[in-house]
């Protein structure tokens, strides 16, 4: 059975939480005393009805203010398969938070309020997910219920986020309209909505097809462990663990090892169910070389004709995330898939406005929730692709070294 990953995002009071509560209710994803403690926190509040939003708004404070701070993760499984979810905040000063929660998704939901429309907010997610490269996006718009179920409100709201998504790079758009609270279209088809002719959100976040997303050309193996076993009969054994970030591995190709640029054949591919022909991403294995060659950890395996851009001099959009703003001339730690480095930021070429797509190229920082195109120059070379062919070998995060925090997330630009 494979798996699922969704973010869902909006604006404040759209109804994320709700949504994300009534699929695991109807899915029957939640436990009796889960569903008692929800049950008993509304009628505290003084509610005619069981909130569901309350499942996933895991925080005291958001109890209290009835919105969404931080990125709340959920999981459940259907027959047909396993679901991960991101429940991202609304609210812009949690754009870092929206960023980390759509980073690793398959897909993502934009709900809209349908007496609202589009609001500022509905764009500038929508932004995010296409910087994201989020392969699918679903434009659910919420509270039909409140609005008659009327087909000209859906079908305004549709034309008008359609038009939006023509200046974003969005592969795949599908809208469905329905009502989180009621159940509408989130698990069953709505027989309130006659003249909607496709399927519930639940049948679509089953039925989709995501294997091909992944890159399947570029091999791509960042080595995260040197396997020598200590045991004598096992002396000549020397494996390389990591997690296949693209392409396909197959035993008796040819490989190369950056950045040294040796090159060997690979003898064996094993998992921890033991050995396969093959292995694509997103698996977890370990490789056998023909030659003893000298790899670590940091290093990446690919095919001689098939490499990344081995670079000390990166060019990134960066999402920044600390309270310290980021400018030229700062220092910084950089991890990118199982490789660290040090790096300065050389440049900021510009600002980005995500309500408008406005370029400040004047800009000489970026604050919190800032997203800009920044350059960098690492100490030692990264091996990277551009974000937009791999996820994986494009992205990479930013540390303060004083105190170890994560402080940006990086996605490589093609220069």
């Amino acid at each position: 059975m494979d798996m699922l990953r969704f973010a869902t995002a909006g604006s404040v009071d759209d109804g994320k939480s709700t949504l994300i509560g009534r699929l695991l209710y109807d899915s029957k994803a939640i436990f009796d005393d889960q569903l008692a403690s929800v049950e008993a926190t509304s009628r505290d509040r003084g509610d005619d009805y069981t909130d569901l939003a309350l499942l996933t708004d895991g925080l005291r404070a958001e109890r209290e203010q009835g919105i969404t701070i931080d990125v709340a993760y959920r999981y459940f499984a259907t027959p047909r398969r396993k679901f991960i979810i991101a429940d991202t905040p609304g609210h812009i000063q949690y754009t870092r938070n929206m960023v980390t929660g759509a980073s690793t998704a398959d897909l993502a939901i934009i709900l809209v309020d349908a007496r609202k429309g589009l609001v500022e907010q509905s764009r500038r997610h929508a932004f995010l997910v296409s910087l994201l490269r989020v392969p699918h996006l679903v434009l659910a718009v919420n509270k039909m219920d409140l609005v008659d179920y009327s087909e000209t409100v859906y079908e305004r709201i549709r034309e008008e986020f359609a038009n939006f998504a023509t200046k974003l790079d969005v592969p795949d758009l599908t809208t469905i309209p329905l009502s989180a609270l009621r159940g509408d279209n989130v698990v069953e088809r709505s027989e309130n909505m006659p003249w909607y002719t496709g399927t519930s959100l639940l049948h679509h976040l089953e039925t989709l097809h995501v294997a091909s997303d992944r890159n399947l050309v570029d091999v791509r193996f960042p080595v995260q462990y040197v396997i020598r076993p200590q045991q004598s009969r096992h002396r000549d054994y020397r494996g390389y663990a990591g997690q296949v970030a693209g392409g396909i591995l197959k035993v008796g190709d040819e490989v190369m090892a950056l950045p040294s640029g040796l090159t060997s054949k690979v003898v064996s591919v094993e998992t921890a169910d033991g050995p396969v022909a093959e292995a694509f991403a997103p698996m977890s294995v370990t490789v056998r070389l023909a030659d003893d060659i000298d790899i670590s950890r940091g290093d990446m395996i690919c095919r001689p004709h098939n490499q990344p851009t081995v670079t000390q001099d990166i060019d990134a959009m960066v999402c920044w995330m600390a309270e310290k703003p980021l400018e030229p001339g700062q220092r910084l730690a950089v991890k990118h898939t199982t490789r660290s480095a040090r790096a300065v930021v050389k440049d900021l070429q510009y600002r980005l406005d995500v309500n408008t797509l406005h370029r400040d190229e004047g800009a000489e920082q970026l604050g919190m929730n800032s997203i800009g195109r920044v350059s960098l120059r690492t100490t030692s070379p990264l091996l990277v692709d551009d974000y937009h062919r791999n996820r994986q070998t494009g992205g990479f995060v930013l540390v303060d070294e004083a105190t170890n925090s994560t402080v940006g997330a990086g996605m490589v630009v093609a220069r």
